[in-house]
């Protein structure tokens, strides 16, 4: 079968998007597809898969998949490349775009169109009791927590962005930092798993983060990763409420509104390219 695509990346986080506005997607095995475009050997490759759907309680509803082929709830990296989809495709004429999400229905907004494609994001409130992140455990919150993971013992706070993070503040980033977010990602306290985070604090303004994303590894930044790492900074007190976060390909800014508790991103956006995928169903 071949399914027409379009390929987007924000900060080096890339994600295959399929519209179903304009092909019938009715029968496909989501999961096996999921799996096999975003295979960066034998398929398209991609930090997930993204449907592009009518919305149910919004004019348009983001369906996303790992690469491992499970659902996932949320990317605030891949919301953002939606609505650049949906506004550049002529799906959506209007500045401001509403998008639902599994948990939450998400606002964004084109900032700009000519060079940068920029996109402002409502990320919504975050949230911080432990049984809604979820991590078992006592007590409600899970801020600057001690867990031993292997042989050593860490500190971390975890927050939901309508997914799980764990952030984890360090003074640099080690040699193997990925093999701790592996097993991190893992431990018996989460539940459904959670993305990692570690987070190097610049100053009270800038933060650096290096991502373990739950079901896809490492990836190159995430949206709610900048998200969490900002409320993780702010709750242990290490920087204001508005920070540029660093990843490796570049920064968002990132908000916490002391009055209505929403988290803001605001960053770039780029199409990659679009091309046309033989599916080989299962």
């Amino acid at each position: 079968m071949k399914i027409k695509f379009t390929k987007l990346q924000a900060l080096g986080n890339d994600y295959i998007y399929i519209d179903s506005f304009k092909q019938n997607l009715a029968g496909l095995n989501l999961r096996d597809l999921a799996r096999k475009i975003t295979d960066r050997h034998f398929g398209v490759g991609g930090d997930g898969l993204i449907i592009i759907r009518k919305g149910r309680k919004a004019p348009f509803r983001m369906e996303f998949y790992n690469p491992d082929g499970t659902p996932a709830q949320m990317c605030g990296n891949g919301v953002r490349c939606f609505a650049r989809y949906v506004c550049e495709h002529g799906l959506c004429r209007k500045r401001k775009i509403e998008i639902e999400t599994k948990d939450r229905i998400i606002e964004a907004e084109v900032l700009k169109k000519t060079g940068e494609f920029i996109i402002k994001v409502d990320m919504g409130e975050p949230i911080l009791e432990r049984k809604k992140i979820p991590v078992n455990g006592k007590g409600k919150f899970c801020i600057n927590e001690e867990i031993k993971v292997d042989d050593r013992i860490i500190k971390i706070t975890s927050v939901s962005m309508g997914n799980p993070h764990t952030l984890i503040l360090v003074d640099r980033f080690e040699e193997g930092w990925q093999e701790l977010g592996s097993m991190v990602e893992k431990h018996p306290i989460f539940p459904e798993k959670t993305n990692v985070e570690f987070v190097k604090v610049l100053n009270r303004k800038k933060i650096q983060l290096r991502v373990w994303e739950r079901s896809a590894g490492e990836t190159m930044a995430s949206g709610t990763g900048a998200s969490a790492g900002l409320v993780a900074c702010v709750l242990n007190n290490k920087t204001d409420r508005e920070v540029l976060a660093y990843f490796p390909a570049g920064c968002l800014k990132v908000s916490w509104d002391e009055k209505n508790n929403h988290i803001y991103v605001i960053g770039p956006t780029e199409e990659v390219f679009a091309g046309i995928y033989e599916y080989k169903s299962q």
